[in-house]
């Protein structure tokens, strides 16, 4: 019987150690699971807009979401080809990763999580913490982080 694994990817070398792991876990079948957050971009990055959209939404152009989508795919796709024979679905989702994470788990039968523990290193990692503790504290399944 094989084992549904999600694996949360941003991007971080720490992150696709998750995926390295992941994929040797005997038998998985593997999601790739993206949440891009709106609000959690930096201001000193090259074409930063400000946050202030209506009703809640950032006010970001839609050539910026395109961007961001096609970055997500472009790394989902390159980590599918190193899959070799494991089977890998790729997911993007839009808002607050460990929400995102935790609801999509839940709602599709995973079987465990495989996580990487620094996607940053700021301050605000301290002030908001980890995505991978958020999950780890509040995911009914098996969660394995990578550190």
């Amino acid at each position: 019987m094989s084992e549904h694994v999600l694996v949360p990817l941003d991007g971080s070398p720490k992150s696709i150690e998750a995926f390295e792991y992941a994929l040797e876990i005997p038998d998985a079948e593997l999601t790739l699971i993206t949440v891009v957050n709106p609000f959690d971009i930096d201001p000193l990055s090259p074409g930063y807009q400000s946050p202030l959209g209506k009703a809640g939404m950032p006010a970001y152009s839609q050539e910026w979401y395109q961007k961001e989508w096609d970055s997500v795919h472009e790394l989902h796709d390159g980590l599918r080809e190193k899959a070799d024979d494991v089977p890998v679905e790729s997911v993007v989702k839009m808002g607050q990763p460990a929400r995102q994470i935790l609801t999509y788990a839940r709602e599709n039968d995973i079987d465990h999580i495989v996580i990487g523990t620094h996607g940053r290193d700021d301050i605000s990692h301290i002030l908001l913490g980890s995505v991978a503790d958020r999950v780890m504290r509040r995911a009914p399944m098996m969660v394995t982080v990578v550190r």
